[in-house]
C-alpha cells in the first residue's frame, strides 16, 4: 500500500501560512531549493518549473491532494492547475465540481478518497500539499510528515493541523524521527513517520 505524505513548509512556531493564507515568509531561494529541484521536482508548481527550466519526471509522488485554500494563491495569479504533471485532487465545498482531469475539484469525503488512492497498486506515494484543515481531517491517514522548517516565527496564522478539523475527542498521534537535514539557508528538512500503529 502506498503512503500519504504531508510534505509542507512550516515556521518554527508551527504555521504553514499567515492568517490571510499567504506564505511570503518562506524564502524561495537558497541551497534547500537546490535539494528540492534535484530530489522532489514534482513538488514545484508549474510556473516555478517553467521559470527554472525544469522538466524532470516525478521522483516520489504521482498524486497531490489539497484543500481549496491551498489552491487559492494559484487561482489568484491565473493558474487553475498548479501541478499538471501530477494527478490533482482539490477538496472544496464552495468551488464547483470539475470533470477536467487537470483541475479536478471533488466534494467527496477526503478520507474515503485518500484511502482509495493509498490502496492503488502503485509504488508512488500521495502528497498531501495542504492545508491545515484538510490535514486535520486526514491525520489518521498520514504515514509521514516531511516538514521544511523555516527559521521564522509568525506568531499567528494557519496551523500545521487545524485544531477544529480532527475527530473528537482529541487523540494523541505519535511520530518517530526518521531524518533531519540542515541547509545553509537556515531551512531544515525533518522527516517523521507514524509510530503508534494508526490507521495506515
Amino acid at each position: 500500500m502506498r503512503k500519504l505524505v504531508y510534505y509542507i513548509a512550516v515556521t518554527l512556531d508551527g504555521f504553514i501560512a499567515a492568517p490571510d493564507g499567504t506564505y511570503d515568509c518562506f524564502a524561495a531561494d537558497g541551497d534547500h531549493l537546490d535539494a528540492i529541484v534535484t530530489e522532489l521536482p514534482e513538488t514545484l508548481p508549474v510556473h516555478v518549473r517553467a521559470a527554472l527550466g525544469i522538466d524532470a519526471p516525478p521522483a516520489r509522488f504521482d498524486t497531490v491532494v489539497m484543500g481549496r485554500a491551498t489552491l487559492q494563491p494559484a487561482l489568484d495569479i491565473g493558474i487553475t492547475s498548479p501541478y499538471p504533471h501530477l494527478r490533482q485532487y482539490v477538496f472544496s465545498r464552495t468551488l464547483p465540481a470539475s470533470a477536467d482531469a487537470t483541475e479536478p475539484v471533488v466534494g467527496r469525503d477526503p478520507i474515503e478518497l485518500v484511502r482509495e488512492l493509498k490502496a492503488e497498486d502503485n509504488d508512488a506515494d500521495v502528497w498531501l500539499c495542504g492545508g491545515g484543515n484538510l490535514a486535520g481531517q486526514l491525520v489518521d491517514e498520514i504515514h509521514e510528515l516531511f516538514l521544511k522548517v523555516y527559521p521564522v516565527v509568525l506568531g499567528r496564522g494557519i496551523g500545521l493541523f487545524a485544531p477544529d478539523a480532527g475527530p473528537e475527542p482529541p487523540t494523541v498521534r505519535r511520530f518517530e524521527h526518521l531524518h533531519s537535514r540542515q541547509f545553509d539557508s537556515g531551512v531544515r528538512f525533518t522527516r517523521l513517520v507514524r509510530s503508534d500503529g494508526g490507521e495506515l
